[in-house]
Order: structure tokens, then sequence, then C-alpha cells
């Protein structure tokens, strides 16, 4: 295999490092929330606006899932050198590829809905903590309050009923009252929507970069390949 080939074989497996990282991360959280003992009563009963969660909560889990199927036919194929195993990992980039830009425009494009879609999830998860007082979805809460800097659905630490997962003061009026985290999650997806879009784009711009590596590393193994029946052919 010559230095293309090679260049074109750490391309793939660096992509599936990232996205095995990924895809344990979203497959973790997704069974976490399905099967979580103060979770899981959301599945079997109709409260919480639970539509909108066990759908979230779905799709973490499909998406690791494929995720981790993506990562398995790529590093095996590009580690042993088979081309099945490669062809098909091409295929399914290239409809993660077609799905991420699609999932791009359509974000951009109903970026209210979506933005209320997320906040209803935040609620759910707001809602467990506060009557459940999980240290998971603890955890989760925080980290959701420190990325945006919110506080809960009220915004007044002093009231708020999560306010030990807020992020602190940056200043004497959010002393007071800091934003929601519902408020900025709709703000966010109606004012960065282009950001949104972007980002699905370029998700999707690096699995093609991918796909074009597999391409070409699938046809430098069909040479390799037809150079070593030439030769066998000849000496026998």
């Amino acid at each position: 295999m010559d230095s293309c080939g090679l260049l074109c074989k750490y391309i793939i497996c660096f992509f599936n490092l990232i996205f095995a990282a990924l895809g344990i991360a979203f497959l973790g959280l997704g069974l976490w929330l399905r099967f979580g003992y103060n979770t899981r009563v959301i599945f079997e009963t109709s409260i919480l606006n639970s539509s909108t969660f066990v759908i979230g909560v779905t799709v973490l889990i499909v998406l690791g899932v494929v995720m981790l199927m993506v990562v398995m036919f790529g590093d095996y194929g590009a580690c042993s050198g088979k081309k099945c195993a490669l062809e098909v990992f091409s295929v399914l980039l290239f409809m993660l590829a077609v799905a991420e830009v699609v999932v791009g425009v359509l974000a951009y494009a109903r970026r209210g809905e979506v933005g209320e879609r997320v906040a209803e999830f935040y609620n759910s998860l707001y809602t467990l903590f506060v009557s459940t007082r999980d240290v998971g979805l603890g955890v989760t809460l925080v980290f959701i309050h420190n990325m945006l800097h919110c506080c809960g659905v009220t915004g007044i630490p002093l009231v708020e009923l999560v306010q030990e997962t807020c992020p602190a003061p940056s200043g004497f009026a959010e002393m007071i009252a800091m934003h929601t985290c519902p408020g900025v999650i709709r703000d966010f997806f109606n004012y960065n929507a282009t950001m949104v879009m972007g980002f699905f784009v370029g998700l999707g711009a690096l699995l093609i970069t991918t796909l074009v590596a597999t391409i070409i590393l699938l046809k430098q193994l069909k040479k390799d390949l037809t150079s070593y029946a030439a030769q066998y052919s000849t000496v026998y």
C-alpha cells in the first residue's frame, strides 16, 4: 500500500475514534435515561410531556447504535483490508452524510419548533429531578446550566427548586435573577439557527471527507489485488 493509501487508512481510523466516543456517549446516556430507576417510569405512563422525552431518548439510543455499527465496519475494513466491510462502511457514511445535511436544513427551516421541543425535553428532565433528586439527573442539569449559563425554569436563585445545579452568578444582577433555561434554549435555536445548520453541514462534510478516503482506499486495495493476481499468474 502506497503513502496515499496509508493516509486514507489513518483518516478513517481517526474519524472512527471520534465517532466511537460520540456513539458510546449517546448510547450510554440514552440507555441510562431509558432504564434508569427514576426515568423508566416515563416510558410506562403518560406524564411529564413524555412524548418529547421518549422521542429524544429513542433518538439517542438509535443514533449511538448506528454510529457504533459504522465504526465497527470502518475499523474492520481499514485494518484487515476487507473490501466488503469498506463498501458497507462507505454506504453507511453516505447515508449519514445525507441525513446530517437534511437535519441541518430542517432544523434551520423549523427552528422555532425544534427549540420548543428541546425546551420540552429540558422541562421533563427538570421535573424528574425535582421529584426524584436523582444524582445522575442532577449532573445532567449542572452540565446544561453551565453550558447555557441559565438557572432552571424561574431564573431566580432564591426560589429556584434546582438552585444547587445553577452556575455561579457573574454579577449582582444575576444574584437576583438569571436567564431561564427554556427561554435560553428557544432563543438559541431562533437566533443561532445558522450556526446549528452549519454544525450539521460541517459534520456532513467530515463524513464526506471520510467517504472519499474510503473510496480511495478501496481503489488502492483493488489495485494491489490486481497487481498480486498478475504476479501470481506470471509465476505459475
